[in-house]
Order: C-alpha cells, then sequence, then structure tokens
C-alpha cells in the first residue's frame, strides 16, 4: 500500500498549477484513476488525491499504469488519505462535483463559474483549490458534499447525464486551465518559435490594386468577363478579395494563378493585354448572368 504522505503541499510547486488538487473519494476502478493522472497531466496540474481507495494498492495496478499513458508520474506521487477532511487539509475553497440538484448543501454553480472563482481565489499567495469528485456509481455522500464550500454541475445533457469519472474529471481540469492561464502568465495559443515569415504579411494597398487589376484582365482572358457587359461583377468581385485582407504570399499566389489563366486562354502577352477575340464566337460567348454572378 503507498504510504499516506503527511506534507500539505506538492514537492516542487512552482506556479499557480500547483495550488489545485483532484480529489477521488473513494474510487474503485483502477483505469479511472489512471485516466484521471492523464486528465491533470495535460491540463498542467499534478496534484492528485484519493480517499479510501477500494483498492489500497490501486496506484500501482496494471490498468492504472495502462490508462495513465504517460503520465505515471502523477501516479507516483499521488497521495492516499483516510478521510475527505485530510484529503482536503489546506484548501480554502472546495469544488464538490455532482450531477444531482441538492435542496440543502453549499451554493451551486457551474463548471466554468467554478473555474472563474477559483482564478479570483488564487490571487492570494496562500490560496488552495480542490476539486472534489466521487464515485460513477454513487457520487458524493452529503457528508462529504458538507465539507466543500460549493456544488459543481456540469451542464451535460439533461436526458443522458452520465459521465464517467475521469471525464468530468478532464472537463474541470480543461476549465480550471483555461481560467488559469492568464495568472500565470501563460498564452493559450501555443507558440511555433518560427521566425517571422514576411510572405505572411498584409500586402500593401498598391499590392492588392495591381492583383485586382490582373485578375479582371484574367476574366476577360478566359471569357468568364464580358468587358461590354460588365454589370456588378467586377466591382464584386474586388470587395470579395479587398475584405479578405490578403497577405503579400496570397497576392503573388493569385497573381500567378492570373498569368496562368491568361496563357492558358492563348493570349499574346502574359498580362492579357493583347488577348485573341474571335468575333465568331460573340453567339456562344459567356455573359455573367445577374442571377449567377452580379
Amino acid at each position: 500500500m503507498t504510504p499516506p504522505v503527511s506534507s500539505d503541499t506538492p514537492p516542487d510547486t512552482p506556479d499557480i498549477f500547483d495550488r489545485v488538487r483532484f480529489i477521488m473519494v473513494s474510487p474503485s476502478h483502477p483505469g479511472n484513476v489512471g485516466s484521471a493522472a492523464r486528465a491533470i497531466k495535460t491540463m498542467g496540474f499534478q496534484d492528485l488525491r484519493l480517499v479510501a481507495p477500494a483498492d489500497p494498492d490501486i496506484l500501482r495496478h496494471p490498468d492504472a499504469l495502462a490508462l495513465a499513458s504517460g503520465a505515471g508520474d502523477i501516479l507516483a506521487r499521488a497521495r492516499m488519505h483516510a478521510t475527505l477532511a485530510e484529503a482536503l487539509g489546506s484548501a480554502t475553497l472546495a469544488f464538490a462535483l455532482t450531477a444531482r440538484a441538492r435542496a440543502i448543501g453549499p451554493p451551486p454553480c457551474d463548471i466554468r463559474e467554478a473555474a472563474v472563482q477559483s482564478a479570483g481565489e488564487l490571487a492570494s499567495p496562500g490560496a488552495r483549490i480542490a476539486i472534489v469528485l466521487g464515485t460513477e456509481r454513487t457520487g458524493l455522500s452529503n457528508e462529504d458534499i458538507m465539507q466543500c464550500q460549493r456544488v459543481c454541475h456540469i451542464p451535460a445533457n439533461p436526458a443522458y447525464s452520465s459521465l464517467n469519472v475521469s471525464q468530468a474529471l478532464q472537463l474541470a481540469a480543461w476549465e480550471m486551465r483555461y481560467a488559469l492561464l492568464p495568472l500565470a502568465g501563460a498564452a493559450r495559443l501555443p507558440d511555433t518559435h518560427a521566425r517571422h515569415d514576411p510572405g505572411s504579411d498584409p500586402a500593401s494597398g498598391e499590392r492588392v490594386q495591381a492583383m485586382l487589376d490582373h485578375f479582371e484582365r484574367a476574366m476577360v482572358a478566359v471569357g468568364f468577363l464580358d468587358p461590354r457587359h460588365p454589370k456588378k461583377l467586377v466591382p464584386r468581385m474586388r470587395q470579395m478579395w479587398i475584405r479578405n485582407r490578403l497577405s503579400a504570399d496570397e497576392v503573388d499566389m493569385v497573381r500567378g494563378l492570373c498569368t496562368a489563366m491568361i496563357r492558358s486562354a492563348g493570349s499574346d502577352t502574359a498580362d492579357g493585354t493583347q488577348a485573341r477575340h474571335d468575333p465568331s464566337t460573340d453567339e456562344h460567348e459567356h455573359i455573367p448572368s445577374t442571377d449567377r454572378h452580379v
């Protein structure tokens, strides 16, 4: 059996995420414990605590180790406690995660509100947060819930709100991470650490205008636009391109396409200024209709 750890704070606490603990009360399935370890590690947390598990060696069970899938370190440092009160320890704000509405007990909130409240709480250096989960079959007892400051719900499908306990823990860990990232000074989007690509910069107005002129000539060259009957096609095409704020590379790409269109149409010059026109084909020439292109 893994011996209880008396220390109330995890070793090496470099950031705000280490002041959040996830407590599983009376877990019975080793796979759920392993999945829980993986869930919190993916969200940057490391403090997992078990209260009176059915199997005293649950942390070393093969199913737990298999489903941890790279989060064995979380299992290795997980704490075992005899009571919920012991697991809560120095927590200043505890959320009891439950699917059932409670007429009597702590005030309720949803999981996103819980994360926001936790971020506010953790602004104080001495604050500690606990997310408490029960078993899938019975959940948390009334006694367990009364030891927490808030009842927390995940707004799942009311017709089928049955979540695996490790899935519920994953959702809680995700919401907590999203709310805490600004406090930790971390970005919510990954950094590619790549060198700046000048081609991704927005194209200048002059370059976009030159591209638009080139595109108009290409449409004439392939017979999509009849300059004698342009209707509203040209301004609408221009509006489409301008609205999308093309990058320098995108402008070059479109101009390459225009050049290929003009050459494919058999024009004498790459810019299409002398595109050949056979009057005998006028009868079949494509003229944009009001319904389709205007």
